[in-house]
């Protein structure tokens, strides 16, 4: 990756936060700028960088400043644009998004409905995860996820913050605009937790291919059916399966012909075995490769391999 575009996006993210943690931000050294993942608050505490091996104080010298309740609002206002009323659907599955692509992720007390989350209030903590696009990060894999020019279906397998949506993103793209080699896809996006496409105000702020259409904030189950019907795809794109009504409208759409490309919570296929609802993705025979990430020496590495 780029490291000006790495640190750039770091500073676009820290325009989000209140002033004065927004100055503290912009004031840290550029190598740890381009290589942080989230800028983390929590009320009481002080501000945090998430970085590849842990978090780490923003502020490393006393006197250490607090984050407030009152940070908080301000910046759950600024990404809204002093509209929080509009964004309350995904407030209340706890996250935002903002402009540029930046999701943030929220805790506070739920405002229960009906047995159904309805909102957030007194937020608690904000996660803003700092996305960037890697272009062009799948091309050495596309031909392991083709067989005689077809695409397979493809399971990206890692732990949590391994990189696997960051992968995903790029295989969207590179299916839905093609190669020399390989013809451009209609590919349907479900993005359930706003993070492959980060659509602001029904624009997608990453690049996913000139040929998908996008489901945004909609659940996987109910959105891949919807995406059959209403879009004809021929790839359907979903990040990190986790129900047994995910699994069971991927098989509907299997047997419509369509192809898969996800990602899971798991280390390897053999983990992937030993839990009962993510041994049903090899039952179903859903997918025909796997890309597991694993990381040496602090650089991620990608191995792709057929599912029997």
């Amino acid at each position: 990756m780029d490291e000006a575009y790495a640190i750039k996006r770091f500073e676009l993210a820290a325009e989000l936060l209140p002033l004065r943690w927004r100055k503290a931000a912009l004031q840290i050294p550029d190598w740890k700028k381009a290589r942080a993942e989230e800028l983390r608050m929590r009320t009481g505490r002080t501000m945090t960088i998430l970085m590849p091996e842990g978090e780490q104080m923003l502020v490393t010298t006393p006197p250490y400043p607090t984050v407030t309740q009152t940070d908080l609002e301000q910046l759950c206002d600024v990404v809204t644009g002093y509209s929080r009323y509009a964004a309350t659907h995904t407030i209340s599955k706890g996250y935002l998004i903002a402009q540029g692509g930046f999701r943030i992720g929220l805790c506070g007390s739920a405002v229960m409905q009906g047995g159904v989350n309805t909102n957030l209030r007194d937020i608690s903590s904000a996660s803003i995860r700092i996305g960037r696009e890697r272009t062009g990060l799948a091309e050495p894999l596309l031909n392991g996820l083709l067989d005689d020019g077809q695409f397979c279906s493809t399971l990206l397998i890692a732990p949590p913050g391994a990189g696997k949506t960051t992968l995903l993103r790029d295989l969207i793209r590179i299916l839905s605009n093609g190669t020399e080699e390989m013809p451009a896809h209609r590919v349907s996006v479900v993005d359930e937790r706003g993070e492959l496409a980060a659509m602001y105000q029904g624009s997608p702020q990453m690049d996913l291919g000139a040929h998908t259409d996008i489901l945004d904030a909609c659940p996987k189950g109910i959105g891949i059916s919807m995406m059959l019907r209403a879009s004809n795809p021929q790839i359907i794109a979903v990040d990190e399966i986790t129900a047994r009504e995910d699994l069971e409208a991927m098989e509907q759409a299997m047997n419509c012909g369509v192809k898969f490309l996800a990602t899971i919570h798991a280390r390897d296929l053999r983990d992937l075995g030993r839990r009962p609802l993510l041994r049903q993705i090899l039952k179903y025979k859903l997918f025909e490769r796997a890309i597991t990430i694993t990381a040496e020496e602090g650089r991620r590495r990608y191995h792709v391999e057929a599912i029997q």
